[in-house]
């Protein structure tokens, strides 16, 4: 319907410019040469000039792997099932913090826990637990607010601090915990 209208609408340009042109002396009708439209057409397949198919082609063929999870000094997230294994059976210093995505405070903090983790890969582990998926974690530790970072040793809760606090507070009670 909508090819029809604009097939009508070219017909009626092209009279309309015939009469228009008609009215002047240096124009005539055969002079006037407007595009006449067949429609849309339907192409199977993409052209693009030789110098972009090459690249398109190996833009098909590379891909990204993003290896970010497994980066060193990078906080990740535990679980219930991963709870024992990852936090209580680590043999280094572990920080976790619980938090919820709600939480202001939480959003807050966690740049302050990310640039922890980072200074002090592979002397400690850092990991989240958000309190809203895993509530069973919380109670077991008596979280009652949130954000709270909780460190822990040979799988024991040596120490826990509560609400978004400097990143200094937190750096010395991590220097507790790590041997020199």
């Amino acid at each position: 319907m909508a090819l029809q209208a604009s097939m009508n609408m070219s017909a009626m340009s092209t009279a309309r410019a015939g009469v228009l042109c008609s009215n002047h002396v240096a124009c005539s009708k055969e002079k006037l040469k407007l595009p006449t439209g067949r429609g849309l057409r339907r192409s199977s397949s993409l052209s693009f000039p030789s110098s972009l198919q090459t690249s398109v082609k190996n833009h098909r063929k590379s891909s990204i792997v993003c290896k970010a999870r497994e980066a060193v000094g990078v906080v990740k997230v535990v679980t219930d099932s991963s709870w024992d294994s990852l936090v209580i059976g680590c043999e280094i210093p572990v920080l976790v913090e619980f938090w919820a995505p709600w939480c202001g405070p939480c959003r807050m903090i966690t740049p302050v826990i990310d640039e922890l983790a980072a200074e002090y890969a592979g002397k400690i582990a850092c990991y989240k637990v958000n309190t809203d998926d895993c509530p069973n974690i919380a109670s077991q530790y008596a979280i009652r607010s949130i954000p709270t970072v909780l460190m822990f040793k040979n799988g024991e809760k040596k120490e826990g601090v509560i609400g978004a606090v400097p990143k200094s507070t937190l750096a010395a009670t991590i220097e507790k915990y790590v041997e020199a």
